[in-house]
């Protein structure tokens, strides 16, 4: 036997490699020591220490009074999730001691044997998605994956761009080095993932996957390379210089590291919200957050991103609408960054409704706006309906909506809530993050230009491997 892969397969091989090699049989590619190095907490902390890199401050805490202690050390917020889940499960944000308390309770019983992860969580930060190949002395840049939503939400839910649209040379620079950087102190042979956050000017590793991820197959139609094949011939001993000397990798340029003048790649995550719905009304929030909810993805091609991230739209949720109303209601902390993209709808003629707060705001930046009642509020003495009679009643055409946090009992705030559920079952556009609403208003004007096509991905594969090929 030549050697066993276990980077392919996502989480489970991977744990299963060391017994694996302990029974005889030989690991292909990165070893069952260095994906220890990348999966231990501690080892990776220290690979990260000693390469100079920044990552998130945490601790493990064993018991309710240490998991107030080390959220006052780093400062909220922060993440909070058990130490034994996967996928994000039982993840949650918390902004302050009563909330953590709560959670410990609610969550997990803290203790020695099941103590809990507090992670410095980066508000307002972009998250960037990397997939690299490195075989011991060359590295190859997959692809550079800009999040739509801001850190915090799973990365199998949030939409990206490939490549990066907000994202300098500088930047990209500092990205490719400290993946170097990573892969090397790590040992790998093979595939690498690492998600990192930039707050600022300062750029933070949040984790390291040696291994493929799920964004693999996305940036190999993306860029028109083949990683998976790729990668098993790096686990199997050929170089990247090979690999490009074949043509099976470009030889002057990293995947999509540096692509300017070539199509743009949109993923989009397809949640499962509307088949949860019942005949009494309820429905599963539609919230995004660190736990994984998606069930499949999408893909969004075309030459400016507007224009992808409307493709990505219609097929994950169907088309965005390109007039009627819009209503909006925005918690305090994204009030301030709302008022543009909202301020573009209503210059794009949509009719603005909001609840009493956001009106208030909306109406000093000279935006035109329609106060409407809240659910908690009910129907008005004169029987103006509320905006969730609205929304059902067919009234409203696309909602935005950012949380307003938990209740003490970690339910969604009841309005919110109503809202969001009421969209769910008139089958209307829901997106509660700026990010996604910035990224909508690019789409809808792209919509109303009519410049949205469909060519095959064979079509646009060709047009990707010619610019790349100029670089």
């Amino acid at each position: 036997m030549a050697g066993v892969i276990v980077a392919l397969g996502g989480q489970t091989p991977l744990k299963l490699a060391q017994s694996l090699k302990d029974a005889g049989l030989p690991i292909a590619g990165t070893s069952p020591e260095a994906i220890h190095l990348a999966e231990d907490r501690g080892a990776f902390g220290q690979v990260l220490k000693d390469a100079g890199l920044m990552a998130p401050r945490y601790g493990m805490a064993t018991s309710r009074d240490e998991a107030l202690r080390i959220a006052h050390e780093i400062s909220y917020p922060v993440l909070v999730r058990p130490s034994y889940v996967l996928g994000g499960r039982g993840m949650e944000i918390v902004y302050d001691d009563a909330t953590l308390d709560d959670y410990v309770t609610r969550v997990t019983e803290a203790s020695p044997e099941n103590p809990v992860m507090v992670d410095k969580f980066l508000d307002d930060a972009v998250e960037i998605d990397l997939d690299a190949l490195y075989d011991g002395t060359d590295l190859y840049l997959g692809g550079i994956m800009e999040h739509i939503e801001e850190a915090g939400v799973h990365s199998g839910d949030s939409a990206c761009s490939l490549p990066p649209i907000t994202l300098g040379k500088e930047i990209i620079a500092e990205l490719r080095e400290s993946t170097r950087k990573i892969a090397e102190g790590v040992g790998v042979r093979g595939l690498i993932n690492i998600q990192y956050a930039l707050a600022g000017e300062t750029l933070y590793v949040l984790e390291a996957n040696p291994r493929a991820s799920r964004t693999v197959p996305f940036v190999s139609k993306a860029t028109g390379t083949q990683l998976a094949k790729a990668a098993a011939l790096v686990m199997m001993g050929e170089t990247i210089a090979e690999l490009r000397a074949s043509g099976m990798l470009r030889k002057n340029v990293d995947g999509a590291a540096t692509w300017q003048g070539s199509p743009i790649a949109v993923k989009e995550a397809v949640m499962p919200f509307n088949r949860f719905r019942t005949s009494e009304g309820s429905s599963v929030d539609t919230v995004l957050g660190p736990e994984m909810r998606s069930t499949g993805e999408v893909m969004g091609f075309d030459r400016t991103f507007g224009n992808a991230f409307a493709k990505s739209q219609i097929g994950s949720y169907g088309p965005l609408p390109k007039s009627g109303r819009v209503f909006v209601s925005v918690n305090n902390a994204d009030k301030r960054h709302a008022v543009f993209p909202i301020k573009r709808l209503a210059d794009l003629g949509f009719e603005i409704y909001a609840t009493a707060g956001t009106a208030e705001v909306l109406a000093h930046h000279g935006i035109k706006v329609v106060p409407v009642r809240k659910f908690s509020e009910g129907r008005g003495p004169d029987g103006s309906p509320t905006v969730v009679e609205m929304i059902l009643d067919g009234q409203i055409q696309f909602v935005f909506n950012t949380p307003h946090g938990r209740s003490a009992t970690g339910s969604p705030r009841r309005d919110g809530y109503e809202i969001r559920t009421a969209a769910i079952h008139r089958d209307i556009p829901c997106i509660t993050t700026v990010q996604g609403l910035a990224a909508a208003v690019q789409a809808i004007e792209a919509a109303r230009d009519g410049d949205v096509n469909v060519r095959s991905l064979q079509a646009w594969g060709a047009e990707v491997t010619a610019a790349l090929d100029t670089l």
